[in-house]
Formats: C-alpha cells, structure tokens, sequence
C-alpha cells in the first residue's frame, strides 16, 4: 500500500536525551505545555457563548431517536443541577458514584459536581449487574465513602447497594423508571427533580473556588495487578492533558470533531480522552449504545450509518469487527469514510493485519490511508504521557513524550522501565497514602511499570515500542528472562483470528506454555457447518486441536531461542470470571488471578505424560 496519507495536521514535537550515570536516560519533549483551562467547565460556558446551538451530546431516546443537547442547552442545565447538588451530602469528601455506564444525565450531573468542586466516581456497571461477588465494589466503597448513589434504573442494582452501602442514609438517584425501593433503606429520588432546581447565588461562588488542585474525579483502576486503586484526578491534570492532546493533533483547531462514542466512563481513554476532546473542543459526542463485542456491535454499525465521524476512537477488538462489517457492507462503508480525517486506539495493542486491512479499506473508499495515532498513557497519567507520528504509527509503536512530558528510563533486567513526569501525574491515590509514596521514585517520577524499547538508538527522534509490563516478566529455571508482555502480543497476532487471549506460564519451569482463551466464533468456522456443540466439547474437537496444532507449529518457527518458544497450550473451556477478579471489567486478564484460580491448567502443561487436553508439537 503505497498510497500516502490524508494531510492532516499532526505534529510529533521534538525531544531531547539526557544520559545519566548507570544507564539511565531522561526523554523530555523539547516543546513547552501551553496554557490550559481552569476546568473543564470553563470550556464548556466558552462553546456555550461560541457555539450556543451546536450539538454538544447526543444519545438515542426510546423511539431509537436522537436528543440533541445543545452547548447552551448543557450550561442551563449543569448550573441548575449545581444548584441542586449543593443542598444535598455531597462535597470534597463524599463524592458522588456512578454505578451506571454513559448517558447525557451522567454528563450532566458529573459536568455539574465539576462545576461547584464535588468529586465524582464513575465505576464499571460490571461491579453492581454481573459480579455475584461484590468484594470489588465494597473495597471501592470502603475507600470512597460516597455521598451519593446514582443509578439508571433502580432495581437492577438494589442487591449490590443493599450488599456494600452500609450508610443508609446516603441518597440514590435515578435517572429513569420508578423510584421505590423494595430492598433498600436508602432515600431515592429522580434525577428529573434535579433539573428543575433553581440556580442559586452559592453556585458562582462555589464554582469561583474551583482551582486546579480541586479534585475533579476519582477513577478506580482495572484490578490487573489487585484490588482496583482510587486515582485522584484534579482539573489541571485532566485540562492540562487536553492542550497536551491538543498541540499533537492540530487538526482540532481547525474543525471541531463529530465522534460516536461507546468507551466506558470509568475508564481514562472513555472518560478522560474522548469526552475531553469533545468537549474543549468544542465538538460532537454521539454516545454509541454499542459495544465491542458479537451481540451489541450492531448497535454500533446503525449508529455508524446515520452519523459519519470525523474522527473514531476505539479499541481493538472494535477495530476488528470494524473491519469486518466495513468489508461486507459498501452503504456503511461509503457513510464511514465520507467525512473521517482521523482514528486511534488504545487499551490494548492493535493486530497489524487489522491495521493494513484498515488502510486498504481506506485506500478503497477514498483513495488514501487515513492517519491512525496511537500513544501510551494509563489512568495515573489523565492518561496521554506518549504520541507517535503519523509515520511512524504501527502496532506496538508507543511514539515520543508529548509536550510537558518528561520520561526517565531505568535499567531493569535487560530492559527500559520508563517513569513519566508531567503536570498531569496525579497526586496519588485517594486514601492509600502508603500505596501513593510507592507509586513514585526518588525523584518524583511516576512508575509505569512499562517497559520502553527505541526504534532505532541512533535516531531517538523516532520514538519508542512498547515492550511489556515489567511486572509480568518472569525467568525460566535457565535464568532466561521472557519479555512476557512482548510474547504475548506477538502469540496473539499468530494465532488470529482464534485466540482472544492468552496466560503465559513458565516461572522457575523449563519452558513456556500457555493457557489459551479461545475466541469462540471464529473458532466455531471450523466446524463442520450447522454443528451445535458445547464450549467443552469445542476445544476437544480435532479440527480445532488440528487447528490449534498448526499455529503452534507456525509460531515455533518464527521463534528465536527459549525466551520466545511456547512449548505446549492448553484451550480454555470455561471464560476469564470477574468474581474470582480474572478479567477486569474492560476484558484485561489479571494474569496472577487468572494462573492462581487455574493452578489445576498450568499443572497440566507441565504433566508427563503430556495430558490428553494439552496441545503441544
């Protein structure tokens, strides 16, 4: 594909290498942050007086309609719900929780306890609707002490409220459907009663006091590595992150973006990343009622097909069946292409052939490849900390420091752990003062936990690779390292379609294996047609295993030593569980959870005789 790029105004900036003692290594962004907001609700009452009748959110009402809400619309509607806010138990203390997922009266109520200094908690809606065992939400409890509950409907979550609030006088508000509680004591209310208060004198003068120290939200972390961790977002990290944001992708200045959204809120990329360019851009977010996955993608397709994005944010296995629906559909690709500049991913390293095929389709339907960006940040860093140029964006690229960044990498068994500094590096963690001073260096840098690797060391210009987590890296009983996260991702990529993801094994073993979590409807292609089998019954069967078998065979063959060989896999027939906390709840394996839940497989791989079960060469 040697067709070039649409010209769109992105700009990786220059960076500087400062050599230290022991090979350690500082990378800063030789351009300086720009000025930011005091808040993110600033911005919002700056489009509200440029841009009064321009869509700010949209989302489906229940005749699969659109309702458009306005920049000025949204200002009325943020000051009288602040209004409201301040006469109910909520303050810098007690912030108010969303057990919900995304939804204009969640923007609005969260915009709104912005705007008077009242922290706000969003958590994953997996916590209260799928988990049967609510240690995560009552660890998140313990630690939030929120003043207030909000739901979207009532009596889907009453049993995990009844199970970890223990306050019953924190009040519940719900934004649609009846209001009467059957298990619990808590006051409810609607959230409707909220926007028919009115706007009080105390509103400009709370929202006065609002500086960048002022917590805007407290995002929990995943879980991968344990129990989920309270991350202290002020305004200037989460202001400061969008001129970041903005001084890379210029494009922004020129064209406010119309984008169709589905990431969750309670995470950084959702929540942060994507609402953020909205709104201090001053652009359109159609919230997508979608998700990534078999069932609900449709959803996604229709939203797709009634509005054209500029720009798409998404995550892989979006990306993928992306790909697929666009092949299959030349209405909805023509409609996907017809005004887009702009895509990135994040979340998870994204396939190349999903990639090239991305591009070919492009090619296709437009005559060029439409620029693709990816980066590295977490949700400590609000989030972006890296950019990759146009150029240079392939899958594992990481790209350079964004402006105001600065990178220290660290010698660690072979490889670069990088440690980011940055106005927006949160404080710490809410409450967990010990965790905070641990999550930090001697010299105040932030520890990623990543590792860094150069493209090319003789040209640093180019930026940087991701090559995995530190923490998972484990020895082989030969003293050889195994860049696990590294192996990982390339053992995916070899196995695609078929694998959704994988658990290396091998600590202190002579070799690697892996547990294998199949993607059950690509696999079930290999059946004879029609065949309606178990889950159980799918990975035993011999076109599968014969499958399986000849991908093993393929990958050993690319393989270059002990460290990157995986010896034998065993399939997985029962998923990754939230309640025994082996995935979070964006679909990340917890890959200690997962090897301590699943001790019985990773025995198995190392049996002699090999198990009947275990797929090896």
């Amino acid at each position: 594909m040697n067709a070039g790029f649409h010209p769109i105004k992105v700009v990786a900036h220059p960076i500087e290498v400062i050599k230290h003692d022991a090979g350690v290594q500082i990378i800063n962004s030789q351009k300086p942050l720009d000025d930011f907001a005091r808040c993110w609700t600033d911005r919002l009452e700056y489009w509200a007086k440029e841009a009064p009748e321009r869509v700010f959110v949209a989302q489906r009402n229940e005749k699969g309609e659109w309702d458009n809400i306005t920049y000025s619309q949204a200002v009325v509607r943020v000051r009288n719900i602040a209004s409201w806010l301040l006469t109910q138990p909520v303050s810098a203390e007690r912030p108010i929780v969303f057990l919900c997922g995304n939804s204009v009266e969640h923007l609005m109520l969260a915009l709104a306890g912005m705007y008077v200094g009242v922290a706000h908690s969003p958590l994953s809606p997996a916590y209260s609707l799928i988990a049967t065992d609510y240690s995560k939400l009552q660890g998140i409890f313990d630690i939030l002490t929120p003043g207030m509950i909000v739901v979207d409907e009532l009596a889907p979550y009453e049993k995990a409220i009844n199970a970890v609030c223990h306050d019953t006088d924190i009040p519940v508000v719900v934004i649609k459907g009846d209001t009467i509680p059957q298990i619990i004591s808590n006051p409810t209310m609607s959230f409707q009663s909220s926007l028919n208060h009115p706007v009080s004198t105390q509103v400009d003068i709370e929202n006065a006091k609002v500086d960048g120290d002022t917590i805007a939200k407290i995002l929990f972390t995943s879980g991968t590595t344990g129990m989920p961790k309270g991350v202290i977002n002020t305004q200037r990290m989460i202001c400061a992150n969008q001129v970041m944001i903005h001084q890379v992708m210029q494009f922004l200045k020129d064209q406010p973006p119309i984008m169709v959204d589905w990431l969750p809120w309670n995470h950084t990329f959702g929540g942060n990343h994507n609402v953020g360019i909205a709104l201090y851009n001053g652009g359109s977010l159609y919230l997508d009622d979608g998700k990534p996955t078999e069932k609900l993608f449709g959803k996604t397709l229709q939203n797709l097909a009634e509005v054209s994005p500029t720009v798409y944010f998404n995550v892989p296995k979006g990306f993928e069946l992306l790909v697929k629906s666009l092949k299959a559909d030349h209405e909805l690709a023509t409609k996907f292409f017809s005004r887009l500049q702009f895509t990135f991913f994040a979340a998870a390293g994204l396939a190349q052939h999903i990639w090239d095929d991305l591009d070919a389709l492009a090619i296709q339907y437009t005559g060029k490849k439409i620029p693709m960006l990816t980066g590295l940040g977490c949700t400590e860093t609000a989030p972006s900390a890296t950019f990759a140029s146009v150029e240079e964006s392939t899958s594992g690229v990481i790209g350079v420091p964004a402006p105001g960044v600065s990178i220290k990498l660290v010698p660690n068994e072979g490889k670069l752990e990088a440690r980011v500094k940055a106005v927006t590096v949160m404080p710490g963690y809410w409450r967990q003062p010990e965790l905070s001073a641990k999550a930090f260096d001697e010299d105040g840098y932030y520890c990623l936990g990543d590792a860094f690797a150069y493209l090319d060391e003789k040209a640093p210009q180019r930026g940087f690779r991701f090559d995995g987590r530190v923490s998972e890296d484990f020895k082989l009983d030969s003293g050889t390292w195994v860049s696990a996260g590294t192996l990982r991702a390339k053992f995916i990529s070899a196995f695609a379609p078929f694998v959704q993801d994988a658990v290396l094994c091998g600590t202190n073993r002579s070799y690697i294996t892996a547990m294998v979590f199949p993607d059950w409807t690509h696999c079930r292609t290999l059946l004879p047609y029609d065949l309606e089998i178990s889950n159980e019954a799918l990975v035993e069967h011999p076109m599968v295993v014969n499958a399986f078998r000849q991908k093993l065979a393929d990958f050993t063959k690319q393989s270059t030593g002990g460290s990157t060989v995986v010896t034998r896999i065993v399939l997985q027939a029962m998923p990754p569980s939230i309640n025994h906390h082996e995935v979070t709840d964006k679909g990340s394996l917890n890959q200690r959870a997962v090897q301590t839940h699943r001790k019985d497989q990773e025995e198995l791989l190392y049996q002699e005789p090999i198990a009947k079960q275990v797929i090896a060469l």
